[in-house]
């Protein structure tokens, strides 16, 4: 018998342009700043800046989904809670 995914599973794979929905919103998100900051800016090297930025953004978001970085969570609270006190000395 066929399996088939649940649908909302499938949503969290979906790509766009090689980044995931949330990474190419946020994508868009800058490309709408700058278009609108280039709508008001007459300077032709602001508006080179902001097209090197967005092609910068771009590449350091797709590299960032081929290769994330993985961030390191040490554990804060200890495996055990004792109400014994730790004292170094050994009474024994």
């Amino acid at each position: 018998m066929k399996q088939f995914e649940v649908y909302k599973n499938i949503r969290k794979r979906a790509m766009i342009m090689g980044l995931s929905i949330s990474l190419f919103a946020l994508m868009m998100v800058a490309v709408i700043g700058s278009l609108l900051i280039i709508i008001f800016s007459f300077s032709f090297s602001f508006i080179v800046g902001l097209l090197l930025f967005n092609a910068l953004l771009y590449g350091a978001l797709v590299r960032w989904v081929r290769k994330p970085f993985e961030l390191k969570v040490e554990q804060t609270f200890p495996k055990t809670i004792s109400l014994k006190q730790l004292n170094p000395i050994d009474y024994v």
